[in-house]
């Protein structure tokens, strides 16, 4: 029992954890926070939390680096940090949280799609793990399609009876006028895409390098230059850079901390207990978390397109995490096979062996 609820646990705690980054980061760029300057602020806590475990953790496993690693790990850290990062909370500003957490599940439709051209993952039109994910991924282009562009009337669901001060003073004066449905939501979208790309080369990272803390670190701390080169190329004013109101040192400490140290360990756990498939089922929780306190503590209002779209793009993330699973266990019965057939060829020809020397014993006995 014990086996099955901390794993559990860390997730939803993940989950919690994500959805706080979404609610607080929001805050503080409807504050005036510069989302290159969180993304930056955020890399630099992140890359502090991380390397004494990268140090401590990989003293003596870490392998040598080299030119091809360390270039992949740059990649890693453009694909994976900058870009998406970047894009997904100038994304999150000209959105909601909500819309925000909803277009996270196309990721792996997008990994996907991506994935074919450097055949990572095969079509199988033929086969139902392929028609699952193939469904799945049109379910999830169409819910992003459908959340992006269509809006509907507002679902009426009542009103919170929770009255954050400080959340509605930041929301009634920023939100609205941040607030663009067309390029918060495709902003989103280039995130997903490039998340995805860096999944394809994190995979040969973690193939050549098996230090993930370390390499980890180094990731964020790639990132942290990136970033401030980026922020400062956008806004020269060094009053862009500072962390007051306090709300804007509590999200960038937060996301840090939280969402890329504490949620990385977690993450790393549960795969090595329960595998990468565990993991990616919880993601509609997030959305669901999100959506509820968005609503109780921001006051946002959903829509009919935000509702749709989003049970859609649930509907096909888990049509290809079942597709992947499948596909995953037919590869994996298929090498048992392998082996029981080469065991018993093995054990048939070391028979056979046996069979013949007795025979040739038993003639030398009588002869």
């Amino acid at each position: 029992m014990e086996g099955d609820f901390l794993p559990f646990l860390a997730m939803v705690i993940v989950q919690f954890g994500y959805a706080g980054m979404n609610i607080i980061s929001k805050l503080a760029m409807d504050s005036g926070m510069n989302p290159f300057v969180h993304v930056a602020y955020r890399q630099v806590f992140a890359t502090v939390a991380i390397a004494p475990f990268a140090y401590f953790m990989e003293r003596k496993t870490r392998p040598k680096m080299t030119l091809s690693i360390f270039f992949h790990i740059f990649l890693c850290s453009i694909f994976g940090v900058t870009v998406n990062q970047i894009t997904y909370f100038v994304g999150l500003k000209n959105s909601t949280p909500t819309i925000a957490c909803a277009l996270t599940n196309i990721n792996p439709a997008v990994t996907f799609i991506m994935a074919l051209p450097f055949r990572l993952e095969k079509l199988g039109m033929k086969s139902k793990a392929g028609q699952a994910k193939i469904l799945g991924t049109i379910l999830c282009v169409g819910g992003a399609l459908l959340l992006s562009f269509y809006h509907g009337s507002v679902v009426n669901i009542g009103e919170s009876s929770i009255h954050w001060n400080y959340a509605h003073k930041t929301g009634t004066s920023n939100s609205i006028n941040h607030v663009n449905l067309i390029l918060g939501p495709f902003l989103l979208i280039v995130s997903a895409v490039s998340w995805a790309v860096w999944l394809i080369i994190q995979t040969r990272v973690s193939q050549k390098y098996a230090a993930p803390y370390s390499s980890s670190a180094l990731m964020c701390l790639m990132a942290s230059v990136q970033c401030v080169i980026v922020g400062f190329s956008f806004d020269h004013n060094l009053s862009a850079w500072s962390l007051s109101p306090s709300i804007r040192i509590v999200s960038s400490v937060y996301a840090g901390i939280v969402c890329s140290a504490l949620a990385f360990c977690l993450m790393s756990w549960c795969i090595e207990r329960k595998g990468p498939l565990y993991v990616s089922v919880f993601s509609p929780l997030l959305l669901v978390i999100v959506a509820v306190l968005s609503w109780a503590l921001l006051e946002e209002k959903l829509y009919v397109g935000t509702v749709a779209g989003s049970v859609l793009i649930v509907l096909g993330l888990y049509g290809v995490l079942w597709g992947k699973n499948r596909e995953m266990r037919s590869i994996y019965h298929g090498e048992e096979v392998d082996k029981a057939a080469q065991t018993t060829a093995y054990d048939l020809e070391s028979l056979s062996s046996h069979q013949s020397k007795s025979g040739i014993d038993a003639f030398h006995v009588t002869s």
